[in-house]
């Protein structure tokens, strides 16, 4: 156990998904000497998503590391420029640039790239064809927990989808990125395109979209190597 951890863990979850799917990198974490705390972001619109997100970190007693997966990503892109935030570390996750929102990452996909099985809107919130769910979000867990995950979803505002970043936090803070290679949400090469782009040092396993879920120490791992580097910069 690391009892001298110097930050606390802040982890931001994505869209169609609460925060209880981070219970096994929590744990771990927490194992670890982490002070960890968990964002329950409704996912209506990215400005309060990352107002969810800044009360959440300026409630923390040490410099904060945060975690974003998928649409989380973006926002701790914008919430991330909050001056307690000393690194960001992305999951699979978008990372958009100033005027960038996850909406307008996705809106032209390469040929032969995957793409989500996106329900069209109801009422301003989308949601994942449940019949698709398990093979594009979550291929690696079991048929129980993929079909579990597909029925609790949470809707995902089309006003979270299409929010833009103010300021883009990777330009000014260290990031981290897990680039997830299996993942049939976000293509491999837009991953790598937005870790490159951010500077992120870079780690690489193999998993779906739900990699926090089912390789939840390699997720750990990469959080955990990111609270010592970024507290060790001066």
């Amino acid at each position: 156990m690391n009892s001298f951890a110097l930050a606390s863990i802040v982890l931001v979850h994505g869209g169609f998904v609460d925060g209880s799917g981070w219970e096994d990198v929590h744990r771990i974490l927490r194992d670890d000497g982490y002070e960890v705390s968990i964002v329950q972001n409704p996912t209506k619109s990215l400005t309060e998503d990352a107002e969810f997100t800044r009360r959440v970190i300026d409630a923390q007693s040490k410099p904060v590391i945060l975690v974003g997966h998928s649409y989380g990503g973006a926002v701790i892109t914008e919430a991330g420029n909050n001056p307690y935030v000393k690194g960001l570390v992305y999951i699979t996750a978008f990372a958009p640039d100033r005027g960038e929102s996850v909406g307008s990452l996705i809106k032209d996909p390469v040929p032969g790239a995957p793409v989500p099985p996106i329900l069209p809107p109801k009422d301003g919130y989308l949601a994942l064809d449940k019949t698709k769910f398990a093979a594009s979000f979550a291929g690696d867990l079991s048929p129980a927990k993929a079909a579990f995950m597909a029925d609790s979803q949470v809707p995902w505002g089309l006003d979270a989808l299409n929010g833009a970043v103010t300021q883009a936090a990777w330009r000014v803070k260290p990031s981290w990125y897990l680039v997830v290679k299996d993942d049939k949400m976000i293509p491999l090469a837009a991953q790598r395109m937005m870790a490159q782009r951010a500077g992120s040092a870079v780690m690489e396993v193999p998993g779906s979209h739900a990699v926090y879920v089912s390789r939840p120490k390699d997720v750990a791992m990469l959080i955990e190597r990111a609270a010592k580097e970024a507290t060790a910069m001066k």
